[in-house]
């Protein structure tokens, strides 16, 4: 049986890898929509893992002034002193007053403008590092420095965005669709040109024939994660460590379940129309629904609940917990255990349904 099911894996999976629409979906389109849907969010993060900040500083700003940057600097922020006339440059800006330092030690009101350019996920999070870079000067004044009250309930994670976002989202939906579409597809093409007819009259069983099918398909999903992730890295700086092992087994069930139900739209449907039209709305409904297009952390509770009960949606969950919120791998052993339930129960369904013939 094993050996059966190797060989179809081998000779299914080169067929499917040398087709036009696979090399295009596959390796080029995942790329660009990483690229446009990042920059749309706003990723302004620099190759050393900090925001720029353009920073004004008079000349009797004073000492304090040099501490409120190393405070900023402290909390991730890349500063560059600039002028005033140059802050128009920065995409993040902060003026420090003149006489800084001499209104805070005479307890006189102060305070810094901070703005910037566009409204991505980031803002809240800018906000949260400025507020308390301000309040550790203001602890250390012998008066009383005037400072917004804002006030935390507790630890709030910085949401996913720019590449962060949308590498792993890319990825997850455009996996889903191409085994929903390229997966369903040849799957009916074969079944309609009598190929599955051929395999039913060899010696080959009916569960190496349908292994045979799903393994080759999860190998292409299987290729296009990791092509994904490598493209990422290097192109994007998209960091997946350092619990890279954990992200993989997310990813191999997911995996496992998008190839199931895409071969299963491709048992039950009756045409190409049908496998590419279901294929496309399905992926792209899940994929919106899921948190791929925008971190579903910022969506209203119901719709975060909704997304859990998806296969796009618990991926999302489990990478974001694993690669932006600092979470341990024993957070997502749920989410993987989810995913590998359904991959089984679908792929149950798919061996007790699979049509050999029209």
């Amino acid at each position: 049986m094993w050996r059966d099911t190797i060989f179809l894996v081998r000779v299914e999976l080169w067929r499917l890898v040398r087709v036009r629409e696979t090399i295009v979906w596959t390796f080029v389109m995942p790329l660009i929509f990483i690229y446009f849907i990042g920059s749309v969010m706003g990723n302004s993060r620099r190759d050393n893992g900090r925001d720029g900040i353009g920073v004004s500083v008079p000349a009797d700003a004073g000492p304090l002034a040099d501490k409120l940057i190393a405070e900023l600097e402290r909390r991730d922020f890349q500063v560059s002193r600039v002028s005033p006339a140059e802050l128009g440059e920065y995409y993040r800006r902060l003026e420090i007053p003149s006489g800084f330092t001499d209104a805070v030690e005479h307890g006189r009101p102060v305070s810094v403008r901070y703005s910037r350019s566009g409204g991505d996920l980031s803002v809240d999070f800018d906000q949260v590092r400025l507020a308390r870079a301000v309040a550790s000067i203001a602890k250390d004044a012998p008066a009383p420095l005037a400072v917004a009250d804002i006030r935390y309930a507790g630890r709030r994670p910085s949401p996913p965005a720019g590449f962060d976002q949308s590498a792993p989202g890319i990825m997850v939906m455009f996996t889903l669709t191409i085994l929903f579409t390229v997966g369903g597809v040849s799957l009916l093409m074969e079944r309609n040109k009598g190929i599955f007819r051929r395999l039913a009259s060899s010696p080959m069983s009916r569960g190496s024939v349908v292994l045979g099918m799903w393994g080759a398909r999860m190998g292409l999903g299987l290729i296009q994660i990791a092509y994904a992730m490598v493209a990422s890295t290097l192109l994007f700086h998209v960091h997946w460590t350092p619990h890279l092992p954990m992200i993989g087994l997310v990813l191999i069930a997911y995996a496992a379940l998008a190839t199931a139900l895409g071969m299963l739209l491709g048992n039950y449907c009756n045409s190409d129309g049908q496998v590419v039209g279901f294929g496309v709305m399905a992926a792209n409904i899940m994929a919106g629904l899921g948190g791929c297009w925008w971190p579903i952390e910022i969506a209203p509770p119901w719709s975060q609940k909704l997304a859990m009960a998806l296969p796009t949606g618990i991926a999302m969950d489990a990478l974001h917990k694993l690669m932006s919120f600092g979470a341990s791998p024993s957070a997502v052993v749920a989410h993987v255990c989810g995913l590998a339930a359904a991959a089984l129960a679908a792929g149950w369904l798919l061996a007790r349904t699979f049509r050999f013939q029209p």
